[in-house]
Protein backbone atom coordinates (compact mmCIF):
# COMPACT_ATOMS: atom_id res chain seq x y z
CA UNK A 1 0.00 0.00 0.00
CA UNK A 2 0.85 3.04 -1.11
CA UNK A 3 2.59 5.70 1.80
CA UNK A 4 1.28 9.35 1.29
CA UNK A 5 3.81 12.29 1.71
CA UNK A 6 3.92 15.68 -0.01
CA UNK A 7 7.12 16.65 -1.28
CA UNK A 8 7.91 19.92 -0.11
CA UNK A 9 11.52 20.69 -1.69
CA UNK A 10 12.47 18.22 -3.95
CA UNK A 11 13.48 16.30 -1.04
CA UNK A 12 12.61 12.73 -3.28
CA UNK A 13 15.16 13.68 -5.94
CA UNK A 14 17.75 14.77 -3.21
CA UNK A 15 17.28 10.75 -2.13
CA UNK A 16 16.93 9.15 -5.43
CA UNK A 17 20.34 10.80 -6.19
CA UNK A 18 21.91 9.63 -2.72
CA UNK A 19 20.04 6.23 -3.40
CA UNK A 20 21.83 5.86 -6.90
CA UNK A 21 24.98 6.92 -5.72
CA UNK A 22 25.45 5.25 -2.28
CA UNK A 23 25.72 8.05 -0.39
CA UNK A 24 24.22 7.90 3.13
CA UNK A 25 21.21 11.00 4.55
CA UNK A 26 21.37 13.04 7.67
CA UNK A 27 17.82 14.60 8.10
CA UNK A 28 17.74 17.47 10.35
CA UNK A 29 14.35 19.43 11.71
CA UNK A 30 11.62 19.19 14.64
CA UNK A 31 9.77 16.81 16.06
CA UNK A 32 6.98 15.49 13.68
CA UNK A 33 7.62 17.59 10.89
CA UNK A 34 7.40 14.49 7.99
CA UNK A 35 11.18 13.13 8.17
CA UNK A 36 9.91 9.06 9.47
CA UNK A 37 7.05 9.49 7.27
CA UNK A 38 9.18 10.23 3.95
CA UNK A 39 11.65 7.83 4.50
CA UNK A 40 8.70 5.50 4.62
CA UNK A 41 7.51 6.70 1.31
CA UNK A 42 10.80 6.20 -0.40
CA UNK A 43 11.13 3.12 1.19
CA UNK A 44 7.92 2.21 -0.83
CA UNK A 45 8.55 3.95 -3.99
CA UNK A 46 12.36 2.48 -4.14
CA UNK A 47 10.97 -0.89 -3.46
CA UNK A 48 12.99 -1.78 -0.34
CA UNK A 49 12.32 -2.79 2.87
CA UNK A 50 12.74 -0.04 5.92
CA UNK A 51 14.40 -1.28 9.36
CA UNK A 52 13.99 1.56 11.60
CA UNK A 53 15.85 2.45 15.16
CA UNK A 54 15.08 4.55 17.72
CA UNK A 55 18.68 5.94 19.11
CA UNK A 56 18.37 6.57 22.68
CA UNK A 57 21.76 6.25 25.06
CA UNK A 58 20.91 2.84 26.76
CA UNK A 59 21.19 0.84 23.39
CA UNK A 60 24.35 -0.79 23.23
CA UNK A 61 26.41 -2.13 20.03
CA UNK A 62 24.98 -5.42 20.76
CA UNK A 63 21.82 -4.84 20.64
CA UNK A 64 21.83 -3.36 17.19
CA UNK A 65 24.63 -6.11 15.64
CA UNK A 66 23.77 -8.85 17.80
CA UNK A 67 24.64 -11.23 20.21
CA UNK A 68 24.78 -15.11 20.61
CA UNK A 69 22.08 -16.82 22.20
CA UNK A 70 21.13 -20.16 24.00
CA UNK A 71 19.06 -22.09 22.04
CA UNK A 72 18.55 -25.84 23.40
CA UNK A 73 21.77 -26.96 23.71
CA UNK A 74 23.17 -24.71 20.99
CA UNK A 75 25.06 -20.98 21.11
CA UNK A 76 23.25 -19.20 17.83
CA UNK A 77 23.96 -15.73 16.37
CA UNK A 78 21.02 -13.60 16.27
CA UNK A 79 21.54 -10.25 14.02
CA UNK A 80 20.73 -7.16 14.99
CA UNK A 81 18.45 -4.55 13.69
CA UNK A 82 21.75 -2.44 11.58
CA UNK A 83 23.37 -6.47 10.59
CA UNK A 84 20.07 -7.59 9.16
CA UNK A 85 19.58 -4.41 6.96
CA UNK A 86 23.04 -4.51 5.88
CA UNK A 87 23.12 -8.30 4.81
CA UNK A 88 19.36 -7.93 3.45
CA UNK A 89 20.51 -4.07 1.38
CA UNK A 90 17.44 -2.27 3.25
CA UNK A 91 17.11 1.14 3.96
CA UNK A 92 18.65 1.35 7.61
CA UNK A 93 16.75 4.84 9.69
CA UNK A 94 18.54 5.76 12.72
CA UNK A 95 16.07 8.03 14.17
CA UNK A 96 17.10 10.98 16.58
CA UNK A 97 20.99 10.06 15.94
CA UNK A 98 22.29 12.36 18.53
CA UNK A 99 20.84 10.31 21.23
CA UNK A 100 23.06 7.50 20.58
CA UNK A 101 26.09 6.24 22.26
CA UNK A 102 29.32 7.43 21.23
CA UNK A 103 30.14 3.53 21.07
CA UNK A 104 27.21 3.00 18.19
CA UNK A 105 28.65 5.93 16.57
CA UNK A 106 31.92 4.65 15.61
CA UNK A 107 30.51 1.27 14.70
CA UNK A 108 28.48 3.20 11.72
CA UNK A 109 31.58 5.07 10.88
CA UNK A 110 32.70 2.26 8.44
CA UNK A 111 28.89 2.22 6.83
CA UNK A 112 28.64 5.85 6.15
CA UNK A 113 32.03 5.91 4.19
CA UNK A 114 33.31 4.50 1.22
CA UNK A 115 33.96 0.87 2.51
CA UNK A 116 30.37 0.30 3.50
CA UNK A 117 30.85 -2.50 5.34
CA UNK A 118 30.29 -3.70 8.91
CA UNK A 119 32.95 -5.18 11.34
CA UNK A 120 30.52 -7.62 14.05
CA UNK A 121 33.43 -7.85 16.51
CA UNK A 122 31.65 -10.13 19.01
CA UNK A 123 31.94 -12.65 15.86
CA UNK A 124 35.10 -11.35 14.21
CA UNK A 125 33.35 -10.69 10.47
CA UNK A 126 32.96 -8.21 8.24
CA UNK A 127 29.63 -7.96 6.34
CA UNK A 128 30.10 -5.68 2.92
CA UNK A 129 26.74 -3.57 2.40
CA UNK A 130 25.19 -4.71 -1.01
CA UNK A 131 24.19 -2.03 -3.51
CA UNK A 132 20.87 -1.43 -2.33
CA UNK A 133 22.17 -0.64 1.30
CA UNK A 134 21.44 2.80 2.28
CA UNK A 135 21.49 4.41 5.69
CA UNK A 136 19.40 7.37 7.27
CA UNK A 137 19.76 9.20 10.36
CA UNK A 138 17.97 11.69 11.34
CA UNK A 139 17.92 14.20 14.51
CA UNK A 140 16.39 17.26 15.63
CA UNK A 141 19.18 20.14 16.00
CA UNK A 142 16.92 22.19 18.74
CA UNK A 143 15.82 19.33 20.99
CA UNK A 144 16.50 20.44 24.62
CA UNK A 145 17.44 23.67 23.57
CA UNK A 146 21.26 22.16 21.74
CA UNK A 147 21.96 20.24 24.70
CA UNK A 148 21.97 16.52 22.26
CA UNK A 149 23.73 17.62 19.32
CA UNK A 150 25.92 15.75 16.22
CA UNK A 151 29.95 16.29 16.14
CA UNK A 152 31.01 17.54 12.98
CA UNK A 153 33.20 14.90 12.33
CA UNK A 154 29.82 12.96 12.24
CA UNK A 155 27.96 15.25 10.23
CA UNK A 156 30.29 15.37 7.08
CA UNK A 157 30.17 11.60 6.40
CA UNK A 158 26.49 12.70 5.11
CA UNK A 159 24.50 15.02 2.79
CA UNK A 160 22.12 16.30 5.04
CA UNK A 161 18.76 17.86 4.13
CA UNK A 162 16.75 20.50 6.37
CA UNK A 163 13.19 19.30 7.47
CA UNK A 164 10.84 22.11 8.78
CA UNK A 165 6.52 22.16 9.28
CA UNK A 166 5.52 22.96 6.05
CA UNK A 167 3.75 26.32 4.89
CA UNK A 168 0.49 26.69 5.38
CA UNK A 169 -1.50 25.80 3.04
CA UNK A 170 0.48 22.79 2.43
CA UNK A 171 -0.02 22.33 6.39
CA UNK A 172 -3.58 22.08 5.58
CA UNK A 173 -3.41 19.91 2.64
CA UNK A 174 -1.30 17.30 4.24
CA UNK A 175 -4.24 17.31 7.67
CA UNK A 176 -6.93 17.09 5.34
CA UNK A 177 -5.56 13.81 3.40
CA UNK A 178 -4.24 11.79 6.35
CA UNK A 179 -7.45 12.66 8.24
CA UNK A 180 -10.61 12.93 6.68
CA UNK A 181 -11.28 16.07 8.40
CA UNK A 182 -12.79 19.53 6.35
CA UNK A 183 -11.18 21.69 5.07
CA UNK A 184 -11.91 24.35 7.21
CA UNK A 185 -12.18 22.82 10.88
CA UNK A 186 -8.44 21.79 9.59
CA UNK A 187 -7.44 25.53 8.39
CA UNK A 188 -8.80 26.51 12.03
CA UNK A 189 -6.38 23.37 13.42
CA UNK A 190 -3.59 24.81 11.33
CA UNK A 191 -4.19 28.53 12.78
CA UNK A 192 -3.97 27.07 16.21
CA UNK A 193 -0.45 25.91 15.02
CA UNK A 194 1.01 28.39 13.73
CA UNK A 195 -0.05 30.78 16.57
CA UNK A 196 1.96 28.65 18.81
CA UNK A 197 4.73 27.97 16.98
CA UNK A 198 5.43 31.50 17.44
CA UNK A 199 5.30 32.03 20.91
CA UNK A 200 8.48 31.51 21.96
CA UNK A 201 7.95 33.04 25.52
CA UNK A 202 6.22 30.13 26.23
CA UNK A 203 9.23 28.12 27.07
CA UNK A 204 7.84 25.05 25.61
CA UNK A 205 10.53 22.00 24.65
CA UNK A 206 8.68 20.73 21.65
CA UNK A 207 5.78 22.86 19.81
CA UNK A 208 2.46 21.84 17.51
CA UNK A 209 4.07 19.27 15.32
CA UNK A 210 2.22 18.28 12.12
CA UNK A 211 2.02 14.40 13.43
CA UNK A 212 -0.27 16.37 16.76
CA UNK A 213 -2.33 18.16 14.43
CA UNK A 214 -2.92 14.64 12.28
CA UNK A 215 -4.17 12.95 15.56
CA UNK A 216 -5.96 16.14 16.84
CA UNK A 217 -7.98 16.15 13.41
CA UNK A 218 -8.39 12.71 13.59
CA UNK A 219 -10.43 13.16 16.81
CA UNK A 220 -12.21 15.93 15.41
CA UNK A 221 -13.48 13.83 12.25
CA UNK A 222 -14.66 11.24 14.64
CA UNK A 223 -17.14 13.31 16.59
CA UNK A 224 -14.69 14.79 19.61
CA UNK A 225 -15.74 18.17 20.83
CA UNK A 226 -12.84 20.38 18.79
CA UNK A 227 -12.33 22.40 22.22
CA UNK A 228 -12.04 18.71 23.97
CA UNK A 229 -9.86 17.25 20.79
CA UNK A 230 -7.20 20.18 21.08
CA UNK A 231 -7.14 19.96 24.78
CA UNK A 232 -6.39 16.30 24.79
CA UNK A 233 -4.17 15.82 21.21
CA UNK A 234 -2.27 19.51 21.79
CA UNK A 235 -2.45 21.47 25.13
CA UNK A 236 -1.93 18.62 27.30
CA UNK A 237 0.78 16.85 25.48
CA UNK A 238 2.57 20.24 25.23
CA UNK A 239 2.96 20.78 28.63
CA UNK A 240 2.47 20.03 32.42
CA UNK A 241 2.65 23.99 33.51
CA UNK A 242 -1.20 24.96 34.50
CA UNK A 243 0.12 28.60 33.75
CA UNK A 244 0.94 27.27 30.34
CA UNK A 245 -1.96 25.13 29.15
CA UNK A 246 -4.12 27.52 30.58
CA UNK A 247 -2.77 30.32 27.55
CA UNK A 248 -2.89 27.13 25.40
CA UNK A 249 -6.37 26.44 25.97
CA UNK A 250 -7.52 30.01 25.95
CA UNK A 251 -5.50 30.41 22.10
CA UNK A 252 -8.19 27.41 21.39
CA UNK A 253 -10.97 28.58 22.70
CA UNK A 254 -10.31 32.17 20.40
CA UNK A 255 -10.08 29.94 16.92
CA UNK A 256 -12.91 27.33 17.99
Amino acid sequence: MAVYYKEINEEVAVFKAASSLKLPILLKGPTGCGKSRFVEAMSFSLDRRMITVSCNDETSAADLLGRYLIKGAETVWQDGPVTSAVREGAILYLDEIAEARDDIITVLHSLSDHRRELYIDRNNQVVKAPDTFMMVVSFNPGYQQGLKEMKPSTRQRFISMSFDYPEFSDEVEIVVKESGLDIKSTKKLVDIASKVRKLDELGLAETVSTRLLVGTAKLIKDGLNPRLACEVGIVQTLSDDPDITQGLKDLVALVF
